[in-house]
This record gives C-alpha cells, structure tokens and sequence, in this order.
C-alpha cells in the first residue's frame, strides 16, 4: 500500500501556528468569527488514530481552529486502534501514554478517541466545532502571562525565564513535528480507501528537565531541518501547560512518497 503524503506550507512564530496555503479555503474550513484574543498561546492538543472513523472530522475541526494566530495545535497519533487492521503510519506507544497521563490528570473512566485537550486543562470532543472553539477562548482569556521561552542563537538551547512553581513541580518538554497537513492513504480498517488528513503531526516528545522558577538553559533534541519544536512548561501533577513557545524550521517544507 502506497502512502501519499503532501506537506501544505504553514507558516510558523514563536509562540504561534498559524495553518496557511496559497490556496483559498472553502467557506467551511474558514476559522470562526470569534478571533482569539492576543497573548500567550493556547495549546490544542489532538490525539487521533488513521483508523478512527471519527477522527476525520475531528482532524478538520483542529485544522480550522490551527487558523488562528494564538493557537498552537498538535496532532498525535495513538496506537490503540490498530487492532482493526491498520497500523497507524504516525502512532508511537508514548503518545497513547500520553493521552492517559491526561485521563488521570483530568480523572476520566477512561480514554476516548478523537480526545482534544487544551492547555492540559480541560478536554472536549473534536468533533464539536463551537465547543472547541469555546474552550479555547476561555483558555485564552483566563491565560496570566506565562515565564519567558527563548530559543537561543543557533537552535541547540532554550531559556526559561523565572516564575513561579506550581505545588507538584513542573518540567519543561520539547514536541517535535512537523508542520502542515499530512494525507495518508488508508488501506485497511474503518476509513478503508479514504484519504486521512492530519494537521502538525507530532514525532517524538523529549522531557529537558526539570523547571524550578529561575532562569535556566536547556539543551534542545537533535532535528531534522524541516521540523519545528514546541517547548511547553507543564505541571507534573495536574498537567496544565504553564507556558508554551514555537521554533520555526530551519529549512522550506517538503513532500515525499513513501511505501510500507
């Protein structure tokens, strides 16, 4: 089965996502009429899984909301739905666990797919539009103004500034993606022979450290060029995302076909 996978260029800012093309978009992908107010960003986080049959119209209600110019969305594949005969070309065990680190946090029976959380607080259905779109106004407006994230010269470190601790520590963490859409081609399972689109797929999740409320430098994982990063500040305990910044890819966007 040949997997057909098409980069749509997005362009990318410290501290936001915003999802473009040179191409139009139709009236239905268009973002809501309610702008999100300027400030930190809001962090959208989708798990999702190519197999889902739901998820399709989760992946393009996340699509739509990445529009805005606060808000940054991540897609991650979870693994759990390979069961019904096709193996999730983007899913890793650790974003699966990811998602459950969430469930406990936000104390669900259990995990659900397509699951949106944002800024680690709170957690809503990907297949409701105004819902999602909702939370992350309110996410934005009750956002105090989080420690500083600086990528340094170079690309190999980023700073912290100071702030204050939550009460269960907090660490900070470097998400790898990739930006833009992806389509991959479904040979198997409940989107048989359809099309998947996946928004700011997400590679790898790399723990820095520890983040004690004074300046500091982290060193940053090795890339590939056409990957960006997102640094977020996160409460071990509860999981809430105290800060988040984006680093831009060093190089253009491209595409590639590949066969599995």
């Amino acid at each position: 089965m040949r997997h057909r996978i098409g980069i749509i260029a997005a362009t990318i800012t410290a501290g936001a996502v915003l999802c473009a093309g040179s191409v139009a978009q139709p009236a239905a992908s268009r973002p809501g009429r309610h702008a999100v107010p300027a400030g930190p960003p809001v962090v959208v986080e989708l798990f999702t899984a190519q197999g889902c049959g739901a998820c399709l119209e989760a992946n393009a209600t996340v699509e739509r909301a990445a529009a805005e110019p606060r808000v940054i969305a991540l897609t991650y594949g979870v693994d759990y739905w390979d069961y019904l005969g096709w193996t999730d070309t983007f899913a890793r065990p650790e974003f699966s666990q990811r998602q459950r680190a969430y469930r406990a946090a936000l104390r669900q029976r259990g995990v659900s797919t397509p699951q949106v959380v944002i800024d680690g607080r709170r957690q809503v259905s990907g297949v409701r539009g105004p819902e999602l779109e909702t939370a992350i106004l309110e996410a934005a407006g009750r956002r105090a103004w989080p420690p500083e994230i600086e990528f340094r010269e170079g690309g190999g470190q980023v700073g912290v500034g100071s702030g204050r601790v939550p009460a269960g520590g907090a660490e900070v963490l470097a998400v790898t993606y990739t930006p833009g859409v992806q389509v991959v081609e479904v040979g198997r399972g409940e989107n048989r022979g359809r099309e998947v689109r996946q928004l700011n797929v997400v590679r790898d999740v790399t723990r820095l450290g520890d983040w004690r409320g004074r300046p500091m430098l982290y060193p940053l994982p090795q890339t590939r060029d056409e990957d960006a990063v997102v640094v977020m500040i996160q409460d071990k305990a509860d999981r809430r995302i105290l800060g988040a910044a984006v680093r831009r890819p060093t190089s253009g966007f491209g595409g590639a076909d590949r066969d599995g």
